[in-house]
């Protein structure tokens, strides 16, 4: 299982990339801007910065690795994001861990 120790700190994710790996499941941590729509009384094109959780099967780098093959998901850019994200992997790992494996011995 991935652990919250496994990824790096908000500091570090502001501004850089992280990519690790898990038994075969390779995954990436990006802080993204998104505009968001306007509503009523706000501003058109205000922006947000979220956190973008990719999961793809290894051995191949992010990329490398057909944007169909890639699974992703959105959270806050928070500590909570963070552990939502691992979650995310956590939870995708669990579901299909023969995938994961049998990415894990591709080489």
């Amino acid at each position: 299982m991935i652990e919250r120790k496994d990824v790096l700190s908000v500091p570090y994710l502001k501004k850089a990339v992280f990519t690790g790996s898990h038994e075969g499941m390779r995954f990436r941590f990006a802080a993204v801007k998104k505009e968001l729509p306007a509503g009523e009384g706000e501003e058109k094109g205000k922006e947000i910065q979220v956190l973008e959780i990719t999961a793809w099967e290894g051995p191949y780098a992010y990329a490398a690795t057909p944007e169909e093959k890639k699974q992703r998901t959105e959270t806050e850019f928070s500590e909570t994001g963070i552990q939502q994200g691992i979650d995310y992997l956590n939870a995708l790992w669990e579901a299909e861990p023969e995938k994961w494996k049998a990415a894990k011995n591709a080489w």
